[in-house]
């Protein structure tokens, strides 16, 4: 032996230490950039719904606006009342059916799942058939509009999507990791069904709860296509059709214009803000919603992961 002790080399918790700041700092920058192609483009339009037609059709879109407009925005609530009805018809529907629909999802799933219920394979198989086969676009309209009494009733915004098969099934997957010795030891103390699933079961699926509601929210804030079928009268419209009817009179007011009829009178519809309503419609009806992630944003993923990895 020589006498030399040989350099010792970083010790391997050292190195975790090292491999698990350079995963987190890649994993940063990997999540902020996507986070940021996510929120450029919408931030684009918050920004260039501020500008005039003309600036916007001569130079783009612009992150820096050369010229700050409030035309769209004033031409959006030249009629406050029917905005005024708009919203308040959406965001009615929009609680009571997210309230209803979450409550139905969760109550026929938790029934599905439950191993003493000989029937549930059956039923289950019922539900999913419905999502392969349906009736047809025109027998539906007729059986809604002639039987179901749905023209110009709010019950054809709220019904038509009261019950998802596709929340249902995450629903099913997602009690499914719910022990079923609770509810055993529940029947043995004497509580009944309603009792087992109110008190017991809905207390261990906030994550599923936080969910189902997003997805049953978003369904209905962003339906027009209901309105669009059943609804005539202006203060029983949702707020999407209504917007999306500024939007095409806009459109027909120019196509008049472009092929000449009545260019005289119509002369100052030319400058009627086309591009730059659509991006303040699209500010209008995404902004509420857009608030609500945030608060179910913490169970949104784990609801989704459970309900996926158990089917």
């Amino acid at each position: 032996m020589n006498g030399t002790v040989p350099l010792a080399g970083p010790g391997p918790r050292r190195i975790r230490q090292r491999d698990r700041i350079v995963f987190n700092a890649i994993g940063y920058a990997l999540v902020t950039a996507f986070g940021l192609v996510c929120v450029l483009p919408f931030l684009l339009i918050l920004i260039n719904s501020f500008t005039s037609e003309s600036a916007l059709m001569h130079n783009g879109y612009q992150f820096i606006l050369k010229e700050v407009s409030l035309q769209a925005y004033s031409l959006a609530f030249k009629s406050p009342q029917r905005i005024f009805w708009a919203y308040r018809n959406t965001v009615c529907v929009t609680i009571i059916g997210t309230s209803v629909a979450v409550l139905l999802a969760s109550m026929t799933g938790y029934v599905l799942q439950r191993r003493d219920f000989p029937w549930r394979n059956g039923f289950s198989l019922f539900f999913f058939f419905t999502t392969l086969f349906s009736g047809g676009l025109v027998p539906w309209y007729i059986m809604c509009s002639r039987y179901l009494a749905f023209r110009n009733n709010y019950h054809a915004l709220l019904l038509p999507m009261l019950f998802s098969v596709w929340n249902m099934i995450i629903a099913k997957n997602f009690m499914k990791s719910i022990p079923y010795e609770i509810t055993e030891s529940a029947k043995v103390d004497g509580a009944n069904d309603l009792v087992v699933f109110f008190r017991l079961i809905l207390p261990l699926s906030t994550p599923l709860l936080a969910t189902l509601g997003l997805f049953s929210a978003l369904a209905y804030w962003n339906d027009w296509f209901n309105s669009m079928l059943f609804i005539t009268k202006e203060n029983k419209m949702s707020l999407q059709y209504f917007l999306q009817e500024m939007i095409n009179s806009i459109q027909a007011l120019k196509n008049l214009v472009s092929m000449g009829a009545g260019a005289a009178s119509l002369s100052g519809m030319v400058s009627l803000p086309q591009e730059t309503m659509k991006m303040a419609m699209t500010v209008i009806t995404t902004g509420p919603i857009i608030l609500l992630y945030p608060l179910v944003q913490r169970y949104f993923v784990k609801g989704l992961t459970i309900g996926a990895v158990k089917g």
